[in-house]
């Protein structure tokens, strides 16, 4: 298979699945590898390739979005062939609407039975650019063995979590678990960041636009959420928290050295699973709030299957995104990796639900859930979200202080979006 040379740096693990007759297509498809993802993905195409006799090439991409939407720009500009499916972000219909095919001719109207809301957003200026696969909101993990011992209660607002984490590190670390850190999360610069402090910001009234679309970040709210979150570093979060990223928070929660932990529900699964130090330990809860008048808050997130318009075999991919996006598909991605179906049905789903008891709960937090402002800033984006992530870092790493940090976002903002 031809690719560019940073596209195939990149996507290090090429997997062909499925036996190629004479008469058989191959389809390429381009999948993340957090977690448990990159495997779900290889066993769904794997069994369309099954039923369908074509075959099917798997390329495992970055896990950082940020580097696999570079990869992505890189790749599409080329007008390659190489890649047919996309797995894009939420937030990336917008941005790369001009190299994707209009699916609603392959659909026969199968978007119907996704959230609407998700639909809607992978609808540009008419054409549905991508298909969910599944939906994501951040929530907050915790160590229900640890609060029982300590007699805690799951916290409510951010400083109940500060308080609840800090007396539980000193506890354990005074009982010989010095490597036992309160809180860990996605500190790295990069769009991680911007989930985690999207969702700081909201659960304290603040926002980075206004409901006019004017930039609004320079704001006491958003001032407060930034002096919360720096105010962990070092305390509660271990320094090195500025490099992590959903893997590496996992990482460390899942081995049983941090009480709370900020991710995506796929880690669930993972956390329950036979081999886990903490499995049958860990509660799932909203994130805090940001103080007894805030609220809580989830970054809206999730993954689309769209198709390269350069596919030399669209109707067939088609057919490869329609058999993943389907409702056995995500019943099986459910229950085997608590990936979040966005069929709504599937939340009533006895399997799923005994799968996943969490599930039941997630009807408000997916219904309250905030999303990014990449409808509203369009292309400009991958821009506006690369100064967030740059600003809230500098703040973390006390290289600028919030009331710096957020004057000279207000200003950067302000010039990109001219």
């Amino acid at each position: 298979m031809r690719m560019t040379l940073g596209f195939a740096a990149a996507a290090a693990g090429l997997v062909l699945l499925g036996a190629a007759p004479a008469s058989a297509v191959q389809i390429s498809i381009s999948c993340g590898a957090v977690g448990n993802a990159l495997e779900l993905c290889k066993e769904g195409a794997e069994a369309w390739a099954r039923q369908s006799g074509n075959t099917v090439q798997v390329i495992s991409t970055p896990n950082s979005t940020t580097e696999r939407l570079a990869l992505y720009q890189q790749q599409l500009a080329a007008g390659s062939s190489d890649i047919d499916v996309y797995q894009i972000d939420v937030i990336w219909p917008g941005t790369l609407k001009s190299h994707f095919l209009d699916l609603k001719p392959y659909s026969k109207g199968a978007e119907a039975s996704h959230f609407q809301s998700i639909v809607d957003n992978n609808t540009v200026d008419g054409k549905l650019l991508a298909m969910p696969w599944y939906t994501d909101v951040g929530l907050l993990f915790y160590r229900k063995d640890l609060l029982a011992k300590y007699g805690a209660k799951p916290p409510e607002t951010w400083a109940e979590l500060a308080d609840t984490a800090a007396k539980i590190q000193d506890g354990e670390r005074k009982a010989g678990n010095d490597k036992l850190w309160g809180f860990v999360w996605q500190g790295r610069a990069y769009e991680g960041l911007t989930c985690d402090a999207v969702e700081w910001i909201d659960s304290y009234k603040g926002t980075l636009f206004d409901a006019a679309g004017h930039v609004a970040v320079n704001s006491p709210a958003n001032t407060e959420a930034l002096k919360t979150a720096a105010g962990w570093i070092g305390s509660i979060s271990p320094q090195g928290v500025l490099n992590y990223q959903e893997e590496d928070a996992r990482g460390v929660f899942q081995s049983g050295n941090a009480v709370f932990m900020r991710n995506w529900p796929y880690v669930w699964a993972l956390a329950n699973s036979s081999d886990s130090p903490v499995n049958g330990k860990v509660g799932i809860i909203a994130l805090p709030k940001g103080g007894l008048d805030g609220r809580h808050s989830a970054t809206l997130g999730g993954w689309q299957l769209a198709i390269a318009k350069y596919s030399k075999h669209p109707e067939i991919a088609a057919d490869l995104v329609m058999y993943l996006v389907s409702q056995a598909e995500q019943k099986r991605r459910a229950i085997s990796g608590a990936y979040n179906p966005t069929i709504p049905a599937l939340y009533q789903d006895a399997e799923v639900l005994r799968a996943n008891p969490f599930f039941a709960d997630l009807g408000p937090i997916l219904a309250g859930a905030v999303a990014r402002p990449s409808r509203l800033v369009g292309a400009n984006y991958p821009k506006v979200s690369n100064e967030v992530w740059d600003a809230v870092h500098a703040v973390l790493a006390k290289t600028a202080t919030p009331e710096q940090a957020l004057a000279d976002l207000d200003r950067s903002l302000k010039r990109a979006l001219r």
